[in-house]
């Protein structure tokens, strides 16, 4: 096997892994507030946003095309210097995920993506590398708006669903919404399939043109979308329990009418981007949904201080992913060659055992999830920016 196969393959693998991230750190967009409302017991969850992960991703490439062709110049670069620089924002990506990920944070991993390899494309061709009016139309100005339209809408949602139900039964009410979360979470499943599984794709296809293995004019290839509808849905099948507490339980105590609101507004807006080939975040849009649902509802609980903490990691995702993808440029750069690329994976890998054992210091599994947010497992060390 030649050299420049050897990366390519290190870069699919390593791509494939950020899908499989990806996959557990957005479950809880989709499922925290079935989970948190009882509507659906956390394994089955899980296991049902998986399968509608796996079935999205083939949907639509749309996404994919966006994510292929709109953040790096492909004039500018090619080769074996294009496989650095995309491995490179792949492992920021994927290290502030996990970053986030022990620390329960729902922050974005479409961001965490696109900053590593903005990144790794700066220090390796200078800021004119980037595609910066693709960043700003496609990436910039949607993660402004997606939290805010999503709240206005599952606020109003919100308010709309109580007035209406008002006379209804409690015990009906309840059945009613159940049924109702189960087919909104259903949804959302599907479109974050549609969504995030396709920048994973959009990468990978990235890679191929730059080792020459495709054309950037051809079709995506059918193993592209099958091994990253494959890693998606395999990461959202193991969940990621610290983010699905923290949006279930720590933003906003969420009764069934408001999960029913967070999630329609969620699915409705996350189709709708897929729709025009947006790659939005899906953490984003889902926080802003969940925080909607807490306005909308008179009397309702909601941790402010919580909410500023996750806008302040969003804030810090695109900037803190894209120095990990600078820094890991470097190394390879320096090191040169397949053992500069080896000597950045075994760094991922290093830190990635580091943040799993970590994180067993204070577990958070099926058995925990919906436990009071203010109990005593959230006063460990790890997690103490959770509290309100």
């Amino acid at each position: 096997m030649s050299a420049d196969m050897a990366v390519l393959l290190i870069v699919v693998v390593t791509a494939l892994a950020f899908d499989f991230t990806n996959g557990f750190h957005d479950t809880a967009n989709a499922m925290a507030p079935s989970i948190a409302t009882g509507a659906l017991r956390p394994r089955v969850a899980v296991l049902l946003s998986a399968a509608l992960n796996l079935l999205g991703a083939f949907l639509s490439v749309a996404v994919a095309a966006t994510v292929a062709k709109g953040i790096v110049k492909l004039s500018g670069v090619g080769g074996h210097d294009l496989l650095v620089i995309v491995f490179a924002g792949l492992v920021g990506g994927i290290l502030w995920n996990l970053t986030t990920w022990l620390f329960g944070i729902p922050s974005s991993s479409s961001h965490a993506l696109f900053g590593g390899l903005i990144g790794s494309t700066i220090v390796a061709l200078g800021v004119h590398g980037v595609e910066w009016s693709g960043v700003l139309n496609k990436i910039a100005i949607p993660a402004l708006l997606a939290p805010l339209v999503a709240a206005l809408v599952a606020a109003i949602g919100t308010r709309w669903v109580y007035r209406i139900t008002r006379n209804v039964p409690e015990a009906e009410k309840a059945r009613n919404f159940r049924w109702g979360q189960i087919g909104s979470a259903s949804l959302i499943s599907l479109a974050h399939g549609t969504n995030d599984a396709q920048k994973t794709m959009g990468i990978i296809f990235l890679a191929l043109v730059a080792h020459g293995s495709i054309e950037s004019d051809d079709a995506m290839p059918f193993w592209v979308k099958l091994t990253c509808a494959l890693a998606i849905a395999l990461g959202t099948y193991f969940g990621g329990w610290r983010i699905i507490r923290t949006l279930g339980k720590g933003l906003v105590e969420i009764a069934p009418p408001q999960g029913l609101a967070a999630d329609t507004a969620s699915a409705t807006i996350i189709l709708t981007s897929s729709h025009f080939g947006l790659p939005l975040s899906t953490t984003q849009t889902a926080t802003g949904s969940v925080l909607g649902s807490g306005i909308g509802r008179s009397g309702a609980e909601v941790r402010w201080s919580v909410a500023g903490r996750l806008v302040a990691a969003w804030l810090c995702t695109l900037p803190m992913a894209g120095a990990a993808g600078a820094i890991c440029w470097l190394i390879a750069h320096a090191v040169g060659g397949l053992a500069g690329v080896l000597i950045v994976l075994a760094i991922l890998i290093g830190a990635t055992i580091f943040m799993v054992m970590r994180s067993r210091r204070n577990p958070v599994d099926t058995s925990n999830v919906n436990a009071d947010w203010e109990s005593s497992e959230q006063s460990a060390k790890g997690d103490s920016w959770q509290h309100s």
